[in-house]
C-alpha cells in the first residue's frame, strides 16, 4: 500500500467508555458521547485486521454492555458512561449483530467468540422492519455461517433480508428494489451477494452483480467515484450532487470486495482502487478527504471543498476503504 493503515486518530477518538461519535476538526466531542452504530463499525474493520489491536476488545465489550437481556440494543452512551434511550431493532441492532459476526468469524476458539456468539444468537431472535437495519445483521448473519453453517438464526436473518429486498426490477435505467437511493446503498447488492453465496443460489449471486454493476455506473463520473448525496436520490434528479459521505464509499468498497471474492473479476478491483483514491481527492472536487496528518478522514466532500471535522463515521469508512482495497490488490498506483 501507498498509505499503511494508521489508526492513530481511531485512538485519538477511544477513550475508556467507548469511541466518540463526533469531533471539532481532530478533537473529540465528549458532549455527543459514543454510540453502537460506530463501536460496531470500528469492531468489524478490527475484526479483519491480521494483527490484534488491543482496541478490538474494548469495542467488543461495549457491544456486550449496550444489548438488553432480551437481544436488543441501546445506542448511546454518555461520557459518563449512563446509557440513553430505550434499546431498539434500528440500525444500532443491525450493525451490532454485524459487529458481533465479524468477531465470531475471527476469531475461533477464544472466549471473545464464545461471548460474541451467545449475544449475536439472542439479536437474531429479532427482526426490523427497517431494510438497512436489516441489511447490517444480514451481513453479520453471513460472518457467523461462515463457521457455524448450521446456525439457525443467521440462516434465516440472511434469507429474510434477501427475500425482503427481491429481484431486481425490469426497468433497466431503474432497478433498484427501492424507489429511492438513500444511505449505505452498496450493502443491498452485498446481502444478495452473501446469501446466494451462503445457500448456494447463483440466481441471487446474479441479482447481487446485476444491482452492484448498476450502482457503480450510475455513481461514477468523468472516470471517478461520485457517490449519492446524504439527501439521497431518486430517478430524474441531477448528479453529481453533495454532501457526499464517506460510508458511502465503504460501503461499495465492502461490496465490490465480495464480488471479487466470490467471481474472481478484476473489474471489482478496478472499483476498488477508485474508492481508494476516492479519498485522496480523485473525487468530484478533486479534494482529498484523507488528513495525512491525524490519520483521519475527512466528514464530507462538498462543491467546493470539505467538512474539516474527523469524526468516528468518516474516519472508519476511510481506514475500511484502504483496508478492502488493499486485501483485494486493487491500491492506487
Amino acid at each position: 500500500m501507498l498509505q499503511a493503515l494508521r489508526f492513530a486518530h481511531l485512538h485519538r477518538l477511544t477513550d475508556s467508555g467507548g469511541l466518540y461519535e463526533h469531533a471539532l476538526l481532530t478533537t473529540p466531542r465528549r458532549e455527543h458521547g459514543y454510540c453502537v452504530d460506530d463501536v460496531a463499525r470500528a469492531l468489524v474493520l478490527l475484526s479483519r485486521e491480521a494483527e490484534r489491536d488491543p482496541l478490538h476488545d474494548q469495542y467488543l465489550d461495549f457491544l456486550l454492555l449496550a444489548q438488553d437481556p432480551d437481544g436488543r440494543f441501546r445506542n448511546r452512551r454518555a461520557a459518563d458512561l449512563t446509557w440513553s434511550g430505550s434499546a431498539s431493532v434500528e440500525d444500532c441492532w443491525g450493525r451490532a449483530l454485524w459487529g458481533l459476526g465479524a468477531v465470531v468469524a475471527h476469531e475461533l476458539r477464544s472466549e471473545q467468540h464464545d461471548a460474541a456468539l451467545e449475544a449475536f444468537t439472542r439479536g437474531a431472535s429479532w427482526t426490523s422492519p427497517w431494510p438497512r437495519a436489516r441489511a447490517f445483521a444480514a451481513l453479520g448473519a453471513a460472518f457467523v455461517l461462515e463457521v457455524h453453517p448450521d446456525h439457525v438464526g443467521a440462516r434465516t436473518l440472511l434469507a429474510e433480508a434477501a427475500r425482503r429486498i427481491g429481484r431486481p426490477e425490469l426497468d433497466a435505467s431503474w432497478p433498484w428494489p427501492e424507489q429511492r437511493l438513500t444511505y449505505a446503498n452498496a450493502v443491498v447488492p452485498e446481502v444478495l451477494l452473501a446469501a446466494g453465496a451462503a445457500a448456494g443460489d447463483p440466481s441471487l449471486v446474479k441479482d447481487g452483480l446485476l444491482l452492484l454493476e448498476w450502482l457503480v455506473r450510475l455513481q461514477t463520473r468523468d472516470g471517478v467515484l461520485s457517490v449519492i448525496p446524504v439527501a439521497g436520490h431518486g430517478r430524474g434528479e441531477a448528479l453529481p450532487g453533495f454532501d457526499q459521505q464517506p460510508i458511502e464509499i465503504a460501503a461499495l468498497a465492502d461490496a465490490c470486495g465480495r464480488a471479487h471474492a466470490l467471481t474472481g473479476d478484476g473489474t471489482w478491483q478496478d472499483v476498488l482502487e477508485r474508492a481508494a483514491a476516492w479519498f485522496l481527492g480523485q473525487n468530484d472536487s478533486g479534494i482529498p478527504l484523507y488528513d495525512s496528518a491525524s490519520g483521519g478522514g475527512c466528514d464530507g466532500l462538498e462543491s467546493t471543498g470539505r467538512n474539516e471535522n474527523q469524526g468516528a463515521e468518516s474516519t472508519l469508512a476511510l481506514l475500511s476503504t484502504w483496508q478492502q482495497a488493499g486485501r483485494h490488490g486493487a491500491w492506487p498506483a
